[in-house]
């Protein structure tokens, strides 16, 4: 977006020219302002903000926004993130802001999220030999969540840390095409940019869930699930990829149906055997 500007600027109109100047030079500034704000900043009309916009080839002012903000959001530390609007304030004015922005994530991907990818990727999910689940940090929360999830349905899942050099090893034992289904979030790893490029080689299909467009690691997948927020989040925004996740288990086990109940019998079965859970007819104060 930014080399997007700067070679436009020279044909800009005036007006234009000092709003994309201001948002070179203020990114972290304007992806907080609405198109009133950013007007007045500059000193120009909201219809001009419009115009520069839909000149740069944006679908209205919030996907503007949301394009600053995916870069803006790549680049910024842990120090930039305590000094974000919004971060610092009394607790239940603080809790209200939180359960508002990620209610609003919801509804962003309620509105956009094309099913048809979802389909496809619970549609390999289902048809897969194995699965490989990965990811690193932050990202390793989801990977974790949506793996632990699949055992629960399916055989043939492994989950994998970016961080530990061995999953290089299993990713080049393990049989040509296996599915591999990596999670990548701002800021971006180096370690899964490098086992996205050593999965491509090794043959394996590649699907990747991000939360940008703006991801590294897309130019490796063979398939990417984008679940975007629209705010720069302290540290993650889990609530939308938890959503998919769930729904991806459920419909997975929809359409498994009766091969899932011996597997899950077994798991069970295995539970029992070995006292893994709390069972309440059991374990309770009157039966100990």
């Amino acid at each position: 977006m930014i080399e997007d500007i700067l070679t436009r600027l020279d044909a800009l109109t005036p007006k234009a020219k000092i709003l994309g100047n201001f948002i070179v030079q203020n990114p972290r500034r304007a992806v907080f302002m609405t198109t009133r704000e950013l007007s007045e900043a500059c000193q120009v009309s909201e219809a001009t903000v419009v115009r520069f916009v839909d000149q740069l080839g944006y679908d209205g002012y919030g996907g503007f926004l949301q394009a600053l903000r995916d870069i803006v959001d790549t680049e910024l530390t842990l120090p930039d993130r305590i000094d974000l609007p919004g971060q610092a304030g009394p607790g239940y004015e603080l809790l209200h802001q939180v359960l508002l922005e990620e209610m609003n994530n919801i509804k962003q991907i309620y509105e956009t999220v094309d099913l048809r990818d979802l389909t496809s990727f619970v549609d390999q999910l289902a048809d897969s030999p194995s699965a490989y689940i990965i990811g690193s940090r932050l990202s390793f929360t989801f990977a974790y969540y949506l793996g632990w999830s699949l055992t629960k349905v399916r055989k043939g899942i492994q989950i994998y840390k970016g961080s530990d050099k061995t999953t290089i090893d299993w990713l080049t034992i393990a049989p040509a095409q296996t599915l591999v289904v990596m999670f990548a979030v701002t800021r971006y790893p180096n370690e899964l940019i490098h086992i996205a490029r050593h999965t491509i080689r090794q043959a394996h299909t590649l699907i990747l869930i991000t939360d940008s467009s703006t991801c590294p690691l897309i130019q490796f997948a063979h398939q990417t699930i984008i679940t975007p927020s629209r705010y720069i989040p302290f540290n993650g925004s889990p609530t939308t990829m938890c959503c998919l996740i769930n729904y991806m288990i459920q419909e997975l086990a929809s359409q498994l149906g009766e091969s899932m109940k011996d597997h899950q019998e077994q798991l069970e079965q295995a539970y029992l055997e070995n006292d893994i859970l709390f069972n309440m007819r059991r374990d309770s104060p009157e039966t100990r």
